[in-house]
């Protein structure tokens, strides 16, 4: 990969503007991209269930339940394992695991002709998007000047609702027509039904050796290799990026808060008092980010768009522009978290969504049925998308000390891929017994909690060094 070098670097100091913005960029879209296979893979198996449920002969809710569920449980598993992967293997390595997870698990899983065949692929296809999620931002962080890490990291975020878009055009262009109509005989029988749902899986493995071949180009995380002994290394990746005399400094500091020893991560460390600040921090956003509510929205669209009064075929364009209104307001983030910070953006994000989900379920109570309906809740899906969906990777993966980031973000990433089960388990009951008023009104309450958690708990880092945010807890 080509490097344009920096003559001279006049500010030791270093805003965040001397570096080299190509490689920057270049460099952290390889490693959004584990991002973009998170989306896609994470979306495609709602176009592909109607037909890989009539070729498995899946009749029973359970068993429905558990083709849809299972990859949560790779998952869970991927995220824990992204600490001690990426502590002992590296950040680079890691990815590239991840990225061969993502191209076998992708074809083995369109080629499965057993349901236990297809189980096994999904959770293996859930560990690289836990992975993924953990290691992305992760390595980003580690590699982005501290002027625009907010935007680097915010990265993988557009890149996670592109590859949601993606799987939602290409489930739309493998399907064929077929009549609404048909039998499950017929429907087993059709091209869709023995081959469509295949191909949806199958073709994720075109990102997936993308990812991979591109991963082998780019450096390991300077941080990683500090911490391993490898200074001299560590010093020429962090010159291609900003010059040799912000490499001396940025190797010293990292060294300082390493205590200047090379070390290994340690279990122990997180549960030391200065650690619970950071810890609880980062766990308590990651929860927020899917209890907040608006997941439902994408996880359960027919149900919250038939209340609202909508058809079959207008809740299917709904959901494309709900995916696009996502897109567009994750760009919002893009161009703002390092100009108006990440406190600003979730007190306001979540402000909005407390206010939207008030209004909503009012709504639902008097069994509105019009536009308003449709309008608030493209308003939720952009206070998320500017505030909880890219903020809080930014924060996680740039809060915790050098020493501990692989293990800490694992716990961080775990504890949002658990909530995200409770949030998507709860759903259905919650709409049963309250009815969809009741449970917007509780995602309001929810809100309104995060709203004073991040008033109290949330200090700004916007143009802050690793280093300095750490020794920022410590003091």
């Amino acid at each position: 990969m080509g490097t344009v070098y920096i003559p001279e670097i006049r500010n030791p100091e270093f805003s965040g503007r001397d570096f080299n913005p190509i490689y920057v960029w270049l460099i952290s879209l390889v490693a959004a991209l584990g991002g973009l296979l998170f989306g896609y893979d994470w979306v495609v198996i709602g176009g592909a269930k109607p037909f890989y449920e009539v070729f498995f002969h899946l009749t029973r809710a359970s068993q429905q339940g558990w083709a849809m569920s299972c990859a949560l449980l790779g998952c869970l598993f991927g995220a824990l394992s992204a600490g001690v992967l990426s502590d002992r293997l590296g950040r680079k390595l890691s990815l590239i695991i991840s990225a061969v997870g993502f191209s076998v698990s992708s074809l083995a899983t369109g080629l499965a002709n057993t349901f236990d065949m297809f189980v096994f692929w999904r959770i293996l296809g859930g560990a690289s998007i836990g992975l993924a999620s953990a290691l992305s931002p992760m390595y980003i962080s580690e590699i982005a000047p501290a002027g625009i890490r907010g935007r680097l990291v915010s990265l993988n975020q557009i890149t996670i609702v592109l590859g949601m878009l993606s799987a939602q055009v290409a489930n739309w262009l493998i399907a064929r027509p077929m009549p609404f109509d048909l039998t499950a005989q017929e429907m087993l029988a059709s091209w869709n039904g023995q081959m469509g749902w295949r191909w949806m899986f199958g073709v994720t493995a075109i990102p997936a050796l993308v990812f991979l071949a591109a991963a082998f180009a780019i450096p390991e995380s300077p941080r990683w290799l500090v911490k391993n002994g490898a200074r001299i290394k560590a010093h020429d990746i962090l010159a291609r990026i900003a010059g040799h005399n912000r490499a001396d400094h940025e190797v010293r500091e990292i060294e300082k808060s390493l205590g200047a020893e090379p070390c290994r991560d340690n279990w122990k460390l997180l549960v030391e008092s200065k650690m619970f600040k950071p810890l609880s921090l980062a766990v308590g956003l990651a929860v927020l980010q899917q209890w907040c509510g608006v997941n439902v929205i994408f996880n359960y669209a027919q149900e919250v768009f038939m209340e609202a009064g909508y058809n079959l075929s207008s809740i299917l364009l709904n959901i494309v522009i709900t995916g696009a209104v996502l897109v567009v307001f994750t760009l919002v983030a893009l161009a703002t978290v390092d100009k108006l910070g990440r406190r600003f953006l979730m007190l306001a994000g979540l402000a909005g969504l407390s206010t939207v989900y008030i209004l909503l379920g009012a709504l639902y109570r008097v069994h509105y049925h019009g536009i308003a309906m449709m309008a608030l809740i493209l308003a939720a899906i952009s206070f998320y998308a500017m505030s909880l969906a890219p903020v809080t990777w930014v924060i996680i993966a740039e809060v915790f000390p050098n020493r501990i980031r692989g293990n800490a973000i694992s716990i961080a990433v775990a504890s949002l891929w658990i909530a995200c089960f409770f949030l998507t388990y709860t759903f259905p009951l919650l709409n049963r017994q309250l009815g969809a008023a009741g449970t917007f009104w509780i995602y309001a309450g929810i809100c309104l909690a995060g709203f004073s958690f991040i008033f109290v708990a949330l200090p700004e880092t916007k143009g802050k060094s690793l280093e300095e945010i750490e020794a920022s807890w410590i003091r």
